[in-house]
């Protein structure tokens, strides 16, 4: 091959050939997809999060109710307890002065 123009045609020819069997290879098209292990232990954690939400969701709901049921009855007893004091005979109270009971004559 003696003529540089060929010569030229064969270089690039080869040069674009090496890139895209590059490129080829670094794509790993015949591997099977591999997972990463950082997502398997993400998804294994987000799995693990939302099974102890809902545990503890259970948990605040169950307080909630039993706190709501404490306060009816608290506040049934405060009801009762105002009442029967609004019933209640009212109370005169009288304030006495009377002068001491000693009297002391020292300086």
């Amino acid at each position: 091959m003696t003529s540089h123009i060929g010569r030229l045609y064969v270089l690039a020819c080869t040069i674009v050939t090496f890139f895209l069997v590059w490129a080829l290879v670094a794509a790993h098209p015949w591997g099977a997809p591999t997972t990463d292990k950082r997502l398997a232990t993400l998804a294994a954690r987000e799995v693990r999060l939302r099974h102890e939400a809902v545990l503890v969701n259970r948990r605040v709901a169950r307080r909630w109710r039993v706190y709501r049921a404490q306060l009816a009855r608290r506040r049934a007893q405060i009801a009762a307890a105002r009442s029967s004091s609004a019933r209640a005979p009212v109370v005169q109270v009288r304030v006495v002065n009377l002068p001491p009971l000693t009297i002391t004559r020292s300086s």
